[in-house]
């Protein structure tokens, strides 16, 4: 099969920023030490927060139950390290919000053992029991998003799911994560196919990979036995073609319509990290505890992936690795949609794919922002095709509903290519993510009147 013998098609217009991967994508996956405090939010995930199941002063090993689910939609939280609770209370997160967690003080006997769990056979187990225990171990979305994994892959009543579409595309400049995941954890992905391909019903898995990863996609294509209908899938470079429905298209030439999900076109995404873990931890009953993190950027001196337990602060992080004396901003994720955190006591979370630190060289704090001038610029940028000039607009006006009815504001997936290419510096993406939370918050408080 030629691999890269692709077609020039993929998703109309994104953009092409300066990749800065090369630091990090020659390095192999390293195991990161523990810190002497985790820091735990008991919210990790999109959906219902978890519920504690342990008790300040406990002790605890590697790998325990500390959080369950609490519906549904919603996983629970495991030890990443052995250790005691030492207090549970509130606890920093990347927007900057206090929220309820766990600190838990670390053995300093504590080793990367990982008590076995119940394993679940493959050879045996249904869709539920796969969905259940994908739930159990913890498992959201690795790429960012967060998303508990088991909501995800529960085909609705009605649809039905023909292609599982493994997202190793990785187009977030900076992070390599997901490139290593792919070079060094291929039996994982492999098992977790199978587990997925079974819980879905899917008649085929396709793994997407951007031509810049080319080792990573004839790797896997050289290790995919001949009982998996698995492929391999080679797209163009180019920003955000990671985002799902991008991918689908580039992938499928399929477009998911306005407010639908992939399921709507037969379609179920997933992260390849994701599949990593869920044949890392099924076939043992584990729960997750660490994950793969690119730690980049100007200001690290030790660049690397590095597989570092949840709840690690970004504090101890830097420590470990080194920075520049000025760094100005650390980035959890990307710089494109990532965050700059307030707080280095902010934690390592299951959705944490890169941390990236910019000296002030790089930062340019008070830079102007001008008008409008309508060059079309950031409507050429845009991959699903919006106006971002308007919206832009109408949030500085705050006609919010405006922006939701009638520019689609909630099709937005706040990738940030609009504010890159934009000439007057107008944060452009800060406006939308600002104007759905105003949304959000006033629906919350409509259900509570």
């Amino acid at each position: 099969m030629k691999l890269f013998n692709f077609r020039k098609n993929t998703f109309k217009h994104g953009i092409h920023p300066p990749e800065h991967k090369v630091e990090t994508n020659g390095l192999k996956i390293r195991q990161f030490p523990f810190a002497p405090v985790m820091i735990l939010p008991l919210a990790q995930h999109i959906g219902a927060v978890a519920e504690p199941v342990v008790r300040e002063g406990q002790e605890v090993v590697r790998g325990q139950l500390l959080a369950k689910a609490s519906g549904f939609v919603s996983v629970p939280l495991h030890a990443p390290v052995s250790g005691v609770v030492k207090k549970i209370q509130k606890v920093p997160t990347v927007g900057g919000k206090m929220v309820d967690g766990i600190y838990l003080q670390t053995s300093p006997s504590s080793g990367q053992t990982v008590r076995e769990g119940k394993p679940l056979p493959l050879s045996t187990a249904s869709s539920e029991q796969i969905l259940k225990a994908i739930q159990d171990a913890g498992i959201v979305g690795l790429g960012g998003a967060a998303f508990p994994t088991h909501v995800k892959l529960k085909v609705p009543d009605g649809k039905t799911c023909h292609t599982l579409l493994v997202n190793g595309v990785e187009c977030e400049p900076f992070l390599t994560t997901d490139h290593r995941v792919m070079l060094e954890q291929s039996d994982d992905i492999l098992m977790g196919l199978r587990y997925l391909l079974k819980a879905t019903g899917a008649q085929e898995a396709i793994i997407g990979i951007e031509a810049n990863k080319r080792d990573a996609a004839e790797h896997l294509q050289s290790v995919i036995p001949d009982d998996l209908p698995v492929r391999v899938k080679v797209v163009p470079v180019k920003y955000p073609q990671g985002a799902e429905k991008m991918l689908i298209t580039a992938v499928l030439g399929k477009e998911v319509p306005s407010g639908g999900l992939p399921i709507d076109v037969g379609v179920v995404v997933v992260n390849v990290a994701t599949a990593a873990e869920i044949g890392r931890l099924l076939p043992h009953g584990k729960g997750i505890q660490e994950r793969v993190v690119t730690v980049t950027g100007p200001g690290v001196k030790a660049k690397g992936n590095y597989l570092i337990p949840i709840g690690t602060p970004l504090r101890f992080v830097l420590e470990q690795v080194g920075v520049e004396d000025n760094i100005s901003e650390v980035y959890m994720g990307g710089p494109m949609m990532g965050m700059a955190v307030s707080n280095l006591d902010t934690p390592i979370v299951k959705g944490t794919s890169g941390v990236v630190v910019f000296t002030s060289k790089e930062v340019k704090h008070e830079q102007e922002v001008y008008p409008c001038i309508r060059c079309g610029a950031c409507v050429e940028a845009c991959p699903l095709s919006l106006n971002p000039s308007v919206m832009g607009m109408l949030a500085k006006n705050k006609a919010y509903d405006t922006m939701a009815e009638e520019e689609h504001l909630m099709d937005c997936f706040e990738c940030g290519s609009c504010s890159f290419v934009c000439p007057s510096h107008i944060p452009l993406v800060q406006y939308f993510r600002q104007s759905k939370q105003f949304l959000r918050n006033r629906k919350q408080k409509e259900h509570a009147d």
